[in-house]
Parts: C-alpha cells; sequence; structure tokens
C-alpha cells in the first residue's frame, strides 16, 4: 500500500473515532410552564350567551393563541382594539353590530366563525 493510501485511511478511521468520542451531554433547561405552541390541558372556553359570551370567547382563544406563540404580540394587539370596539358596541347594547364585529375580525385573523 502507498503511503498516501495509508495516512488517507488513518485519517478517516482518527476522524470516525471522533464521532464517537463521548461527549458530555448539554443541561438539561428547567421545564417550561406548559409546552410551547400547545394550549394548556386545562384550558376551556369561557361560557355566556349573546354578544358578550362571543366576545369572552374570542378574547381567551387569542390569548391563548398570543401564549402559545401561534399568535405575535402586535397581531394579538390588533385584534384586542378590535374586540374592544366590539366590547363597547355590545356594552352600549348593540347586540347585531358587537357580534358583526367580532366575525369580521375573525375573518380578517383566519379564525373560524
Amino acid at each position: 500500500m502507498k503511503p498516501f493510501h495509508v495516512c488517507l485511511m488513518l485519517s478517516i478511521a482518527l476522524g470516525l473515532a471522533g464521532c464517537n468520542a463521548a461527549q458530555n451531554p448539554p443541561p438539561a433547561a428547567s421545564a417550561p410552564a406548559h409546552n410551547a405552541g400547545v394550549t394548556p390541558s386545562g384550558f376551556k372556553l369561557p361560557e355566556g350567551a349573546g354578544c358578550s359570551g362571543e366576545i369572552a370567547r374570542y378574547r381567551a382563544v387569542i390569548a391563548n393563541d398570543r401564549a402559545t406563540g401561534h399568535v405575535g404580540a402586535s397581531v394579538a394587539e390588533r385584534i384586542e382594539g378590535e374586540i374592544g370596539q366590539a366590547a363597547a358596541s355590545c356594552q352600549a347594547g348593540k347586540e347585531g353590530e358587537a357580534i358583526a364585529l367580532v366575525r369580521a375580525s375573525k375573518a380578517r385573523h383566519g379564525y373560524p366563525g
């Protein structure tokens, strides 16, 4: 065998041996309160009828989506502003308008019905 081939084979063998070297595992990070991106198991939508119930449920979904990272802070803030308009209409006794504002916001941001 030529010296070049011996050196090449030795280099490959040493390189592969390095792949099997024992490595210390990285330190374990402390566990988060819940898995990022996953809704907590105890999550329940608020109950309630009419516009106040619709608003409470939409707020809960947005808060959960923000907490799990499915919605960014700026989008969540924009949606909260829209929910605030719906809540003002609801408190003013404009049930239909409030529900229409919630539905329009959901449609604009990709939430079902």
